[in-house]
């Protein structure tokens, strides 16, 4: 079968007007299909160049032999109607690793034509490397990439307020264009930059908060080469998602007349406060992923669907999000609900085959954004613990205690199979070094990372108790039977 490349489907060329760093699932079967469309219909005009952010991860070479087209395939059950679409991309004019191709990267900074930077790095990408420097080809962190990019189009056009560049990124953290605009006016600061270039950070750039809203599972493994068959021709970059989407965008200076997605029926709000669909999205959604996925992967499923037609663990769910995290949130109610069971109808899709281990990627940071605040609130309002969110941070812990580290990643076991756990390097080297403690040694330890956590969470009262005690349960009697009592002690609490 042939694989597809232009000689399958042809592309209008049009100027590069977003580069993006990333060329993951996600930003695939999102952003880049939805530019897609808006080009489609006459109201963007403008191609995308990806740039490979990390020098482990991802391949570009799949990009090269396909031409950088490829198929996204979005399916699902909308008001209770089965919606299915099939779409091949072409707003991919190129894509650069600037670790082998630095100067070919760096040229990118001089294009005229450029005015949109799009990331999705992880929720971990957002971070101050105080190592990164100005000299690097290129500097290790995405912000160290941002920052140096950005001062190198400020040099190219002598400081032009017309050419600064419109930053949309899409990690899930809050005020995620706040924080990535204040660690590139830090490493400015760090790396001795003028002060003029500052000015210029302010005048000419618009860092946007962002949040968006999809399931894209990936590449659909069991069923690729039926679908290739289907499509006559195969794609090694094949994209599976859910037709549900949201885009949210903020932002101090208004950008729709520049970015209008949305006049292209595309799910793009704009607005000047995204904190409500910000707390219903991660809280609701996110925050129930992370919240069964190590515990359902380790009593025996790999897929949220599967996860939702096991009778134990649709009830931890349901009362997760039902008991624990709706109560917490200041939102109106009635909307509250609908959102939930929107995303119970979402999680339900027999389409999507979303990997617990895909949802359990950097997972600290995570349940640190999205589960942690849950638990805070939820404190203050009832006076004692949610039982589901906190045995969450004990499920975790055991899903992260692995017994050796390969490549930068941490090897664990489920039974007799092995499955590997990605983070950051300091928390594969913490669960290598204390995983085998007694859970009385290892979770006050845990809790204690002021460096994962922004502060102790042994300072919540008893917090460190009841994860100690969840963390016994898994170790003694298994992932099943601890999700068991775990239930049984959620209805006890109910009863109150």
């Amino acid at each position: 079968m042939d694989l597809l490349n232009n000689t399958k489907v042809e592309k209008i060329r049009r100027p590069v007007r977003v580069l993006q760093f990333g060329e993951g699932n996600f930003l695939r079967g999102f952003a880049d299909y939805m530019i897609d469309i808006a080009n489609e219909k006459g109201y963007f005009h403008g191609d995308v160049v990806i740039v490979k952010p990390t020098e482990s991860y991802g391949n570009v070479e799949n990009f090269k032999q396909q031409d950088c087209r490829y198929t996204v395939t979005l399916r699902g059950i909308i008001n209770g109607k089965e919606k299915q679409e099939t779409r091949v991309i072409t707003s991919i004019a190129d894509i650069v690793d600037p670790y082998r191709e630095y100067n070919k990267y760096s040229e990118l900074a001089a294009m005229d034509t450029l005015r949109f930077l799009i990331s999705n790095t992880t929720e971990a990408g957002i971070v101050y490397d105080e190592t990164d420097r100005l000299d690097m080809e290129p500097p290790r962190s995405y912000p160290g990439k941002l920052t140096k990019f950005l001062y190198e189009r400020f040099r190219h056009f002598e400081g032009d307020i017309q050419k600064g560049l419109i930053i949309l990124p899409l990690e899930l953290i809050e005020e995620n264009g706040i924080q990535l605009k204040n660690i590139v006016r830090k490493l400015g600061t760090l790396w001795g930059l003028e002060n003029a270039f500052l000015q210029w950070l302010e005048e000419a750039c618009i860092f946007c908060n962002t949040l968006v809203d999809r399931i894209i599972t990936g590449f659909p493994q069991e069923e690729a080469e039926a679908i290739w068959r289907r499509l006559g021709y195969q794609d090694n970059l094949l994209v599976a998602g859910e037709p549900f989407g949201l885009w949210v965008i903020e932002s101090e200076k208004s950008i729709e007349e520049e970015f209008p997605l949305h006049r292209a029926g595309q799910p793009v709000v704009f607005t000047g406060d995204q904190t409500p669909y910000r707390l219903r999205k991660v809280r609701i959604l996110n925050g129930a992923h992370s919240s069964f996925a190590p515990a359902s992967y380790l009593a025996g499923n790999d897929f949220v669907l599967e996860s939702m037609q096991d009778e134990d663990i649709r009830e931890f769910v349901d009362a997760a999000v039902q008991k624990e995290i709706i109560p917490a949130l200041n939102l109106p109610e009635k909307e509250t609900l609908a959102f939930a069971k929107s995303v119970m109808d979402r999680f339900e899709n027999p389409y999507n085959k979303h990997s617990l281990l895909a949802i359990a990627l950097n997972s600290i940071v995570k349940w640190k954004v999205r589960i942690l605040p849950s638990i805070v609130e939820f404190l203050e309002k009832n006076g004692f613990l949610p039982v589901h969110l906190t045995f969450s941070l004990a499920a975790l812990i055991q899903f992260y205690s692995g017994g050796e580290l390969r490549e930068g990643v941490l090897l664990a076991r489920r039974g007799e199979e092995e499955y590997p756990v990605h983070d950051d390097k300091e928390v594969l080297e913490f669960f290598l070094r204390h995983a085998k403690e007694e859970p009385e040694q290892l979770v006050p330890r845990f809790l204690a990372r002021e460096d994962f956590w922004e502060r102790d969470l042994n300072d919540i009262p008893g917090f460190p108790e009841k994860v100690t005690g969840y963390l016994r349960d898994i170790r003694t009697g298994g992932m099943r039977n601890a999700i068991r009592k775990a239930n049984e002690d959620s209805v006890r609490h109910s009863k109150r």
